[in-house]
């Protein structure tokens, strides 16, 4: 039973038993990724007071401008996963490759496998607005002690055992889901300990928020197009109201809260779409499923795509269940 103003901590302790499989591996995942975000939240809140904003002068795998935040945060989480031996292996946006991690005797017996994009929307650091990580965890495929190969990490988003991510924004925030529920904790610099603040979270019954890019309009498929005239129409209880603030993180978080979808489809120009499956996608997904919610790559659920490759990219649609459905129906009137 969730208690308001109950630690992180405390909390991991009491439901460790939800934690399937997991002898304390998982529980200590959590905790250091607990401990890494805090780190790159100290960071993220001296922007503009030392030299950590602006460009890195390299890119990623993607051809995206890595920002110097987004080495330092990428280094944080991997050191913090990798010394601590919690985990086998780890694939970051940061990295052309996934990690392998070796024990202290050349080969790893732990169970688990972390994808994560380490700073989501880092390109708003510069301009003081909200931030993210986002992380995903799987139970490796690969026989224990052996070293995981990429089979571990392409795995469809139904087999996450936890996912969650963390939002540096007015207050920081860790939310996260074990497949039980959703809850966030707050973190309380003061003493630098989460509370629980939002327990058992969940969508709104209707949502009235729609969230997309509308300067990449002429650039949608026909079936985003009708929708969003859908959501500016004056009809019921329309028309809904326009937010985007360009971090996955903030724009999701809020919606989940207040009632909305978002919406980041294919385009003329990335006809595969922008966001990763394996490390932005299926992590957000199974949180806004956990929460009542629904995410669908336009026609099909998102989860349920069997990935092929590392930065795999696809059209994310995600939000309120009804919201979702509303759109996938015009996505499909369209074809």
């Amino acid at each position: 039973m969730a208690k308001i103003n109950q630690s992180l901590g405390e909390f991991i302790i009491e439901n460790q038993s939800e934690f399937k499989y997991s002898s304390g591996e998982l529980s200590r995942l959590i905790n250091s990724i607990r401990l890494a975000a805090k780190v790159v939240n100290h960071k993220v809140n001296k922007a503009g007071l030392v030299d950590i904003i602006g460009a890195a002068g390299d890119q990623n795998i993607q051809g995206e401008d890595q920002q110097k935040l987004d080495v330092f945060a990428n280094e944080v989480f991997i050191n913090t996963l990798t010394n601590r031996e919690i985990v086998c292996g780890i694939a970051s946006e940061e990295e052309d490759d996934f990690i392998t991690i070796k024990g202290r005797n050349e080969k790893n017996d732990n169970k688990y496998v972390v994808l994560i994009d380490p700073l989501d929307g880092s390109s708003n650091i510069d301009v003081n607005v909200s931030v993210g990580t986002i992380f995903s965890v799987y139970r490796r495929i690969t026989p224990s002690g052996s070293p995981v190969t990429i089979e571990d990490f392409l795995q469809p988003g139904v087999n996450q055992v936890a996912a969650g991510y963390i939002v540096y924004g007015t207050s920081t925030m860790i939310v996260y889901t074990t497949g039980h529920g959703v809850n966030g904790f707050t973190l309380n610099p003061a003493i630098g300990t989460y509370y629980l603040s939002h327990p058992n979270m969940c969508f709104p019954e209707n949502g009235c928020i729609y969230s997309v890019n509308e300067g990449n309009y002429v650039r949608f498929p026909q079936g985003v197009k009708d929708y969003i005239k859908y959501c500016q129409e004056e009809a019921e209880d329309r028309p809904y109201t326009s937010r985007y603030i360009g971090s996955l993180v903030s724009d999701f978080h809020r919606n989940m809260i207040k009632g909305g979808i978002y919406i980041y489809p294919s385009t003329s120009k990335s006809p595969e779409g922008k966001l990763r499956l394996l490390y932005e996608c299926n992590p957000i997904a199974m949180i806004a499923e956990q929460a009542g919610g629904k995410a669908s790559n336009g026609f099909e659920r998102v989860m349920e795509i069997q990935p092929t490759t590392l930065h795999q990219r696809v059209p994310f649609f995600c939000g309120n269940t009804s919201m979702v459905e509303k759109a996938e129906e015009f996505m499909r009137n369209a074809k």
